[in-house]
């Protein structure tokens, strides 16, 4: 199989969908024929955003890339074991993205522990791009929380929505 016949699974929380998440997903989007962006609704972590909005937020930031790559992404919520997701899509490839060595480790293990679970499922790692590499979902909450400046963090309409959620007028 060509690597452009392949589909994808991107899974994140993307609460909220940062520009380092943007950069990830337009860089899987030219290597897989079809990607999913997976978003966890991982209430553990006390997300900011309900999941239904945080899908539709990464619908609505996400649309122009498919539109510019021809690639088909779609998202969609997931609550289950991340390999079983990913059986459950028809994924080939699991795109996970690395920011610093510290995010290197997590990812490491995890990707041994799904490859356990799964050897057919691969896992591959996109680097973050230069200008993205210290942006993070939980930073860009505690800045916004704290007042702070996130524009250059978040595409427009999570910036807008994100300053609402915590009290703020965009």
């Amino acid at each position: 199989m060509s690597e452009r016949g392949l589909t994808g699974l991107y899974p994140g929380t993307f609460d909220p969908i940062t520009n380092g998440h943007i950069d990830i997903i337009t860089r899987a989007a030219a290597l897989c024929a079809r990607l999913v962006v997976g978003v966890a609704r991982n209430a553990g972590k006390g997300p900011l955003f309900p999941s239904d909005e945080r899908v539709e937020l990464v619908r609505s930031e996400i649309e122009p890339i498919a539109t510019r790559t021809g690639t088909v992404i779609e998202v969609r919520p997931f609550d289950s074991l991340l390999i079983g997701f990913a059986n459950e899509i028809g994924a080939h490839v699991i795109v996970r993205g690395l920011r610093a060595v510290s995010d290197f480790d997590y990812e490491f293990q995890m990707a041994g522990m799904n490859a356990r679970l799964d050897p057919k499922i691969e896992t591959i790692f996109l680097m973050a791009g230069e200008r993205q590499q210290f942006i993070s979902s939980r930073f860009v909450k505690e800045i916004a929380q704290l007042g702070g400046d996130i524009s250059s963090f978040v595409p427009k309409l999570t910036l807008e929505r994100t300053l609402r959620r915590v009290g703020r007028t965009p």
